[in-house]
């Protein structure tokens, strides 16, 4: 491919500008600064605090945590850039909440929340509208991550009971801002970033661009590849009344992805084994190519101090070629799944060609405050749309060999071709919501709110060549009281629906491909919020959330029966307790049953992949005796987790103990931030991922990792 030389060029003049930058922009710097306090409303950076204190995914504004009735956790561009985060994988581990669901390396990282997975296509949100979450969504031009744990049906309409997490687009900034980052993993990863932003002489245009490369090398021998992104923002202030924000981003990436595990007889846990284990590891391997952007826009008008209108778009497109030499199953023993007992497994030619997604989200709404004798009113009212379009092959999944484990095999490929693409899924959203924020006295405020969803659904089922067309309405209210005793501490009470679209049956079920029917969800829940000091925040929740149970049963089929309920206690500390210290506490006691699915074996039983206890603690400490040195360190427990939904096989608790430091400096007069970590420190081995779907696989975390970083500011 003739792309990662393109990369590189782009890169490097990118690099190149952000040097001659500063002296082009230091005659602007006084005009800027001149025109900042008129120009507020269109300036977004990189917060400086510690602990992220507003967010907007618990509702329609941006709103401070204390007063938002929800459970929301906030990763700023500061903690990726101390922690060195590249992809979401890496960010959630800070929330206890989030764990991995079928988040195989090299393909699309998969995530569920409260003991929920996330719906790729409905979870993910870029500056509030969905966005499909197929690939590794790229992080260079996020300013923060919003998680909200818990059912998001008002906020964000169809959406998995778990949450939404929302990437938040870096803006333009005030002043002129060029940042160029490299790093490198002792695999051999290679990567490289630039991120610019500033003003045009005419102060009303401002501007950000990122751009980054990325030569791929997993800590699993075999799972390379590379990544491009570029990015834009612009905004424009037509009027001090109205805000034009246009953004765009492209990624190109191309990883051979790494399969999983399966138990040994289909009843142990493999042995003997190493986290870098590449079973897709043939001559004829290539790796799944996946090509997305996005093209985003976003008008505001201000009617008066207290009433304004949003406008906001994005179309998002989606490419992806997949290519695996897929592990499933032992002729040998007739096992299937599970592996034979001396670690053979049958090979799988797998090739799925030419997918493609293209889905538009759309919303518009009005917002503003006003009183009623003596109650005050923070009213929001608007309409959303979002069309979905996916289009598909019939995919190749022949045999073809057998392989080891232990001792890996050669095996040849398959003569089978996909068939043609033709569209196999088209959905219509329409929704309309509104919202009313009520202070019923000095202290107390309650919030109401109610959506209604309309879904006009087709999808066309390759394997049985048939089509499936369904309307349905929904109906999602969500109502929350906020008792605020100190100006620091408050208090919420919550209960609220979701509506999520049915699963989709794997391709081995006897309903191959065919997705259930929408259904709906609930939850209440409890929580306490207290701004310890300004800089340090604690929060604990009590929920409980209850939805129709998916599974693939005993005849094969994929079905819905029965109930999930998930019970849980969160915890949270977040920002500076003392001057020197910057801590983050997580953690999360979670309690998952199923009931009334019709087979014994299942009810009762606890909810596979996700732990019954999961904490992280997080510490980075300012050593006063050398100026510009920071260490830091975190350790990350899980306990024993489920692997079928029979809860026949458990895999063990694990504990993983990170190090890193920071030296802040100047070098040829420009500031510098020296950064090295290692991951796994005492090596561990572990299962970091036993996902039931797909009959079952279960997925190592990393091993020892060594990691060094450069950011320069010019």
């Amino acid at each position: 491919m003739s792309t990662p030389n393109l990369s590189v060029s782009v890169l490097t003049l990118a690099i190149l500008h952000a040097f001659a930058a500063p002296a082009l922009a230091a005659n602007d710097t006084a005009e800027v600064q001149a025109d900042t306090q008129s120009m507020a409303e269109v300036v977004v950076t990189a917060s400086k605090a510690p602990a992220a204190k507003r967010a907007s995914v618990g509702g329609f504004s941006d709103a401070p945590l204390l007063q938002t009735p929800a459970s929301v956790t906030v990763i700023s561009q500061k903690d990726m850039q101390d922690l060195q985060i590249r992809n979401l994988s890496d960010a959630v581990k800070l929330d206890t909440s989030i764990n991995d669901a079928y988040n195989a390396v090299g393909y699309a990282e998969q995530f569920s929340i409260r003991g929920f997975k996330l719906d790729n296509n409905s979870s993910y949100r870029k500056d509030g509208v969905a966005i499909p979450g197929d690939t590794q969504i790229p992080l260079e031009n996020k300013e923060r991550i919003e998680v909200l744990k818990g059912l998001a049906g008002l906020q964000a309409g169809v959406a998995a009971p778990g949450g939404v997490i929302d990437f938040i687009v870096k803006r333009p900034t005030a002043a002129p801002l060029r940042t160029v980052t490299v790093e490198t993993r002792e695999r051999g990863t290679l990567y490289g970033a630039v991120d610019l932003g500033g003003r045009l002489e005419d102060t009303r245009f401002g501007y950000r661009v990122n751009v980054a490369a990325e030569r791929l090398r997993s800590y699993i021998k075999g799972a390379d590849g590379n990544r491009k992104f570029i990015s834009g923002a612009f905004d424009w202030q037509i009027s001090p009344q109205a805000l034009l924000q246009i953004d765009a981003d492209y990624q190109d990436k191309a990883q051979a992805t790494a399969p999983g595990f399966q138990l040994l007889n289909n009843t142990t846990l493999p042995t003997g084994i190493s986290a870098d284990a590449m079973l897709n590891r043939q001559p004829w391997t290539r790796p799944v190519e996946t090509v997305t952007s996005n093209i985003g826009l976003r008008f505001q008008y201000a009617f008066s101090d207290d009433w304004h209108a949003t406008l906001s778009a994005n179309q998002h497109s989606f490419k992806r070629d997949d290519y695996t030499a897929f592990p499933y199953g032992c002729s040998g023993q007739e096992l299937y799944p599970g592996f034979c007992g001396n670690g053979d497994f049958d090979v799988y030619d797998y090739r799925s060609l030419g997918e493609t997604k293209k889905p538009l989200s759309a919303q518009a709404m009005i917002q503003g405050k006003f009183a009623t004798g003596a109650l005050r009113h923070e009213f929001t009212a608007g309409v959303s749309t979002f069309r979905r379009k996916d289009r598909a092959g019939l995919y190749v999944y022949d045999w073809v060999g057998v392989s080891n484990i232990y001792q890996p095999q050669i095996v040849g490929t398959s003569p089978g071709v996909t068939g043609p693409v033709r569209l196999v899924r088209k959905d219509t959203e329409n929704s309309v919501f509104v919202q009313d924020i009520v202070s019923l006295a000095q202290n107390w405020k309650l919030h109401g709110g109610l959506r209604h969803i309309n879904v006009d659904g087709y999808q066309y089922v390759l394997k049985a060549a048939t089509e499936i067309r369904a309307k349905h309405d929904f109906l999602l209210p969500n109502v929350s009281l906020v008792y605020t005793p100190l100006d620091n501490v408050s208090l919420y009470a919550a209960y609220s629906q979701g509506m999520e679209h049915g699963g989709t049956a794997d391709r081995k079920a006897m309903n191959a491909n065919e997705e259930l029917t929408p259904s709906r969800s609930k939850q209440i829940e409890f929580g306490v919020k207290m701004d310890v000091t300004p800089d340090f925040m604690v929060a604990a929740s009590l929920f409980q959330i209850r939805k129709g149970l998916e599974f693939q049963n005993a005849a094969g089929y994929f079905v819905r029966e029965g109930q999930a309920q998930h019970r849980g206690l969160e915890f949270s500390a977040q920002g500076k307790p003392t001057r020197d210290l910057n801590l983050g506490v997580s953690f999360t006691a979670l309690n998952s049953q199923q009931s009334n699915t019709g087979e014994a074996s299942l009810d009762g039983k606890r909810v596979p992949n996700v732990p019954a206890f999961k904490a992280a603690v997080h510490a980075d400490y300012a050593v006063q005796q050398v100026a510009g040195l920071s260490v830091n360190g975190s350790w990350e427990y899980a306990g024993k987790k489920a692997f079928e939904y029979n809860n026949t096989t458990f895999v063990p608790s694990y504990h993983v103990f990170n190090l890193g430091a920071a030296y802040a400096t100047r070098i040829a007069g420009k500031t510098a931030v020296l950064r090295a970590a290692v991951n796994n420190v005492a090596d561990k081995f572990y299962w970091r991922d036993v996902t039931p779907e797909s009959d079952g696989y279960l997925y190592p975390g990393a091993s020892r990792t060594f990691k060094l970083s450069a950011q320069f500011d010019f």
